[in-house]
């Protein structure tokens, strides 16, 4: 028990680094239009990222535990392997200054230990194949939908002057930011949701389908407080290298963010917060001309969202095989 122990918390631990390591996803945005000072956005954002457990959607967590991995070749080495691959993938992105996806980090490190230790058919390739389809395109439904909103305000403000839509704006921009961390939480907590649930099914030590409503409160408790400390290295990639935000702005990505995330977790898929508000700033940015995106750092984006599922499959696998020469 104490080892199982010992996993649910540094499942917690992967938790608050995927709060720290995504807090710039909730915040870029808001303090890049200097709507709310860094400390504030913060505290704004882990907020509703905790907020989020009282939605009571589990969908995501359920494809995580079960979707991903066979559930019968599911052991707490594979658990802990998994998260150890997630965890280093996420700081050495954190430390590049990349804004990597920790989702697609798990789910690879999860796939790369099972893949070791019982070869390709202990993957569930139906909830890989449908992650694999949303890599591609979460980050182009949030361009989309950031192009069509800012498009739709500029529209619909057209006659008034800038300063008043500046300022209607920045109190706008507190609501969309506010639905952009809810839709964080509600998506990204229950990754670690899944693992924990499926190491305890794979332990006896929770039968059926139901995640108890401690395990949810436990993982939107950890994002929140990692969220709360901030990735300051990947707020400034976000808010300030890709594209030049206003309010307005900042607005309609947020909430091009917000709709993506919370429809993908009522349909019970797995995105990337990362991937989303992402390709939203680039949305709105295109606005103004493909010049007004920094497509250099675009593609280093890319470029390490293409590595992690990998990377971190790597990771893991090395792991599980340095488990099993230990026991052995």
């Amino acid at each position: 028990m104490t080892y199982i122990v010992l996993i649910i918390v540094v499942a917690l631990v992967f938790d608050y680094i995927n709060g720290f390591h995504d807090a710039a996803n909730s915040i870029a945005t808001v303090v890049g239009t200097r709507v709310l000072s860094p400390k504030v956005a913060v505290v704004w954002a882990a907020f509703f990222n905790f907020v989020a457990a009282f939605a009571l959607e589990t969908r995501v967590a359920k494809t995580i535990g079960k979707g991903i991995v066979d559930p019968k070749i599911v052991d707490p080495d594979l658990i802990l392997a998994s998260l150890v691959g997630a965890i280093v993938w996420n700081l050495l992105t954190w430390w590049w200054s990349l804004p990597s996806s920790s989702s697609h980090a798990l789910i690879g490190g999860f796939a790369g230990a099972a893949f070791m230790k019982a070869g390709v058919g202990s993957l569930v390739f139906s909830g890989l194949a449908l992650t694999s389809v949303f890599i591609v395109l979460s980050p182009l439904l949030g361009l989309a939908l950031g192009f069509v909103n800012y498009v739709a305000a500029a529209w619909a403000f057209r006659k008034w002057r800038p300063d008043r839509i500046d300022r209607v704006f920045r109190k706008v921009q507190l609501l969309s930011a506010a639905a952009f961390s809810f839709g964080h939480g509600m998506n990204d907590a229950q990754k670690t949701m899944g693992i924990i649930f499926a190491l305890l099914l794979s332990t006896g030590h929770l039968g059926g389908s139901h995640v108890p409503f401690w395990i949810v409160l436990m993982c939107h408790a950890a994002i929140g407080l990692g969220t709360l400390s901030g990735g300051w290295r990947i707020v400034r990639t976000m808010s300030m290298r890709i594209t030049p935000l206003k309010p307005v702005g900042g607005s309609c990505a947020e909430l091009a963010g917000a709709v993506t995330l919370v429809g993908a977790s009522l349909g019970g898929i797995p995105v990337s917060t990362t991937h989303t508000i992402t390709g939203a700033i680039m949305g709105v940015g295109a606005t103004r001309g493909l010049s007004a995106v920094r497509w250099g750092v675009a593609r280093s984006i890319v470029a390490a969202w293409v590595l992690t599922i990998p990377a971190s499959a790597l990771v893991s696998a090395l792991t599980w095989k340095v488990f099993v020469f230990l026991r052995n």
